[in-house]
């Protein structure tokens, strides 16, 4: 009996593991399907055929802060859908911890910070979250036309909080999906992602 609940015990480990690996660069995205705070459902295979970047948010994080603040994220939004791509916002904050908002607040947030994301996704059970191993607000992730996934990391080169650091970042994102278009391969394609932790269900 001994062996057998070991043996139990070690699958479940094993299970644990392989539900937050992160997802291997160059490899297919993980599918998701999850509403927004514009009162539509979205899933990854809706926006097939276009690059896809996803943000992890939350709103009251020093880093987040900095990149809204400074309108460092709402330049790149705007930028990136100039240049074909999809922006969603994740928000994967569970109810009751620090970022989570109400569909309505999520949209007041996006209008005041005059952000522009082509959606806001709730993601309040951390399955999406989870499933792309995001670890810290901002996490960015970019998803080629074909639905692989070509970055992940963070926002840019400066981990700081401070505003005056966004004039001289390099910014990731951006950088990726300028490459990925010109020539099909993204030379910063993983980079350590900084920011807070994401506040995911207990």
């Amino acid at each position: 009996m001994k062996r057998i609940i070991g043996l139990a015990m070690a699958a479940t480990a094993m299970m644990a593991t392989i539900a937050v690996a992160a997802p291997k660069t160059g490899a297919p995205a993980p599918a998701f399907t999850v509403a927004a705070s514009d009162g539509k459902t979205y899933s990854l295979s809706d926006f097939k055929g276009k690059p896809v970047i996803l943000e992890w948010t939350n709103d009251q994080c020093p880093f987040v802060v900095k990149h809204y603040a400074t309108g460092n994220m709402q330049a790149s939004q705007k930028a990136a859908k100039e240049d074909g791509a999809v922006w969603l916002t994740v928000i994967s904050s569970a109810p009751g911890k620090q970022g989570h908002v109400s569909p309505e607040a999520a949209n007041k947030l996006t209008a005041d910070r005059n952000a522009v994301p082509t959606a806001v996704l709730l993601d309040e059970s951390g399955v999406v979250g989870q499933a792309y191993a995001a670890k810290t607000t901002p996490h960015m992730y970019l998803i080629d036309e074909a639905g692989i996934l070509r970055y992940q990391g963070g926002m840019d080169d400066k981990p700081t909080t401070k505003h005056d650091d966004v004039k001289t970042a390099k910014n990731y994102i951006l950088a990726a999906l300028t490459e990925w278009k010109a020539s099909g391969t993204v030379t910063d394609a993983e980079t350590k992602p900084y920011g807070c932790s994401i506040k995911y269900p207990d």
